[in-house]
């Protein structure tokens, strides 16, 4: 699953955890599944996204794309180890 709250440091990174290591709560917004096509030996699947309330109340008006980059991931995020790090962008929408 990602997690973006709207904290500072790691906060404003999405973050990456295995589903069930990060606990929500009514702070948070699930804003939906992301799908990660097949890879190598790898089949297609889904991952949640939740963004605290908080966050999501900026965020409203915005098209937002969860990009992986190389560089330091957040301590806890799954990257983390590997050399890259998720990165959201995001574009105002226009209505």
């Amino acid at each position: 699953m990602f997690h973006q709250s709207g904290g500072c440091c790691d906060g404003s990174s999405p973050m990456c955890f295995p589903d069930g290591d990060f606990i929500v709560s009514d702070a948070d917004e699930f804003l939906g599944d992301v799908r990660v096509p097949a890879a190598g030996d790898s089949e297609a699947f889904t991952v949640g996204v939740w963004m605290s309330k908080e966050q999501h109340r900026v965020w409203a008006h915005t098209e937002l794309t969860i990009d992986l980059v190389p560089g330091r991931g957040a301590g806890f995020s799954l990257e983390a180890p590997d050399g890259v790090r998720f990165l959201v962008r995001s574009d105002v929408c226009r209505t």
